[in-house]
């Protein structure tokens, strides 16, 4: 969860909102890594049964994908959003939580191809992307920003 927000400038920079798409335990992680870097961040869920949760680890605003006014409460909202889901899914219907110059990461693995709507990627320079885990240098940081805020995965 920390190399794509290092790769794409998230790391010592100005603060910004990290969307989360997947709120288990890779997605609990992504929203205490970004808190901790001091983002806003944008949890992620088809329902709002992870609210609670969500928020108990840092999130600052919840979307439940399948209420489109928690959608439209958050539109343009998010400068990243990275996506841990790895089953098949619309990835067209997180597209308007985007920010204009916005990248939507694939982090889960969905086997079936992606439809998506071009034209929100063209009149707002969205970008979609795929990561995987960084390399020593990346991983070396992220172990050092989990030590220095008490950040460990929940059992």
């Amino acid at each position: 969860m920390y190399d794509p927000l290092r790769h794409w400038g998230f790391v010592g920079g100005a603060k910004k909102t990290v969307g989360i798409i997947g709120i288990g335990g890779l997605g609990t992680m992504g929203i205490k890594i970004a808190k901790a870097l001091g983002h806003n961040v944008v949890a992620i869920s088809t329902t709002a049964a992870k609210e609670a949760m969500a928020r108990e680890k840092g999130a600052t605003h919840f979307v439940a994908s399948k209420d489109p006014a928690t959608i439209q409460a958050c539109a343009g909202m998010c400068d990243i959003i990275m996506n841990t889901v790895s089953a098949s899914h619309d990835l067209n219907l997180y597209m308007p939580l985007l920010a204009k110059q916005g990248v939507l990461v694939q982090m889960g693995a969905a086997m079936a191809p992606h439809t998506i709507n071009q034209l929100p990627l063209m009149f707002n320079r969205l970008t979609i992307a795929g990561s995987l885990i960084g390399g020593v240098p990346s991983t070396e940081e992220v172990l050092q920003l989990c030590a220095d805020h008490k950040i460990w995965p929940d059992f």
